[in-house]
């Protein structure tokens, strides 16, 4: 296993869910920049969340990246997570700073590099895993990955569904005091071991992904980490 990722090993995707959702919940309590993703797990991971901390009051939320659909449309991975988590807590957060995905991706991707302003550094960001290794939407071998000064970037889809994306940049992503993956299925085992086991490579940007302010911590079934 690398020596640069913490692993956790649940026995399947909803023990990994939880996993995720206690340390969601947590970071609610203690407050700061966290950053969603999409996902079916990570929806798991959401409404469980809620159980644990109702609140979310002290925490503003990010995204990674997001699809250029409306807010309601099914491919929105703020949708979702409003459906999820936004709608059933208590009391809302502080800010919730969402991709305006409907603007399309380069104007989505500016008008998020200004909602970002001043923010240096995130507390939390939550990350996916392809099963070709990207990550948020950032795909293998693309000139995104190459992107070192701005924040947020528009992007083409390279896998279903095909649409533009907005998504944050590596950089950005790297600036957070703790990244935590949380990936299932046995589907993106081999993704899994070049992502957090492998070297570093263009060819599975996963693997390029790592907390600049803290750990970086997976968690992972048993089917995502058979090659462990």
């Amino acid at each position: 296993m690398a020596d640069d990722v913490e692993i956790t090993v649940a026995d399947d995707a909803p023990a990994a869910a939880r996993l995720v959702a206690e340390r969601l919940a947590q970071q609610a309590r203690e407050g700061g920049h966290l950053v969603l993703t999409g996902g079916s797990t990570p929806r798991i991971a959401y409404e469980l969340a809620v159980g644990l901390d109702p609140g979310w009051n002290r925490v503003e939320l990010w995204w990674t990246d997001e699809r250029c659909v409306p807010p309601e449309h099914e491919w929105s991975n703020y949708g979702m997570a409003k459906a999820a988590l936004l709608d059933r807590v208590s009391a809302v957060p502080i800010r919730v700073h969402r991709m305006q995905g409907e603007l399309g991706p380069e104007a989505g991707a500016e008008a998020y590099e200004r909602e970002l302003g001043e923010v240096e550094a995130f507390d939390l960001v939550l990350l996916g895993l392809g099963p070709d290794g990207h990550v948020a939407s950032l795909y293998p071998n693309q000139p995104t990955l190459d992107e070192l000064e701005r924040r947020a970037i528009g992007a083409e889809a390279h896998l279903e569904p095909f649409v533009d994306r907005i998504t944050l940049t590596l950089p950005m992503l790297r600036r957070t005091r703790e990244a935590l993956f949380l990936v299932t299925g046995e589907d993106k085992a081999d993704a899994v071991a070049r992502a957090l086991a492998g070297e570093a490579t263009p060819a599975t940007p996963g693997s390029l992904l790592r907390a600049g302010l803290g750990p970086t911590r997976a968690v992972l079934d048993r089917g995502a980490a058979k090659y462990l």
